[in-house]
């Protein structure tokens, strides 16, 4: 690596990066979002302030990347096989998703923060954890010809109603999934 192409300051230790990602996820769990703090993620991932604001600049980014990296895990579905069976496949890990997982409580915990900081609102914006895994299914081989094979221009659409009703029932009402309403939500949106 030449002097133009080398980053400028120290490298990113992945150790470091990681303990900050796991002490914020234990944190909301602990002591919610609201209660934490730069200085107190800094002190449980055991590394100096420093290194946290040197990385992200607010305990947002810090939960949107530990979010998002377990999204990515929890929410990519294999093919099962027919349209409505990944459709399924997906809206069941989604539901998991936004209900026990650590991960899905801290994207929750950002969507209400969203409501009222608008910095919080572009961070999300941004970086849009439930939309790809989302389009990543209605580009998937059997969804994409059940739906009559709709241009990519409209997969953005597309991911929103087929996240929109989990998500809002599962905000609004608390709502875990239940196996039969999820197949027939499948089968709703396939008809759409």
């Amino acid at each position: 690596m030449d002097e133009r192409t080398k980053p400028l300051g120290r490298p990113r230790s992945e150790d470091a990066r990681l303990a900050v990602l796991r002490a914020v996820d234990d944190m909301l769990v602990d002591e919610g979002y609201a209660a934490m703090t730069m200085k107190g993620i800094a002190e449980r991932a055991k590394v100096g302030r420093q290194t946290v604001y040197r990385w992200w600049s607010s305990k947002a980014e810090i939960l949107l990347e530990a979010s998002a990296t377990d999204a990515v895990r929890e929410l990519t579905v294999a093919s099962a096989g027919s349209a409505e069976d990944d459709v399924v496949a997906f809206l069941t890990a989604l539901s998991g998703f936004l209900t026990t997982s650590d991960a899905g409580l801290a994207y929750r915990a950002l969507l209400g923060e969203a409501q009222h900081d608008r910095k919080v609102a572009e961070l999300l914006r941004g970086t849009d954890v439930l939309g790809d895994a989302a389009r990543a299914v209605v580009g998937g081989e059997h969804v994409h010809e059940a739906l009559g094979a709709p241009p990519v221009t409209e997969f953005a659409a597309l991911a929103a109603e087929l996240v929109g009703p989990t998500l809002f029932r599962t905000l609004a009402a608390g709502w875990s999934g239940d196996p039969a309403e999820i197949r027939e939500m499948a089968r709703r949106f396939l008809a759409r």
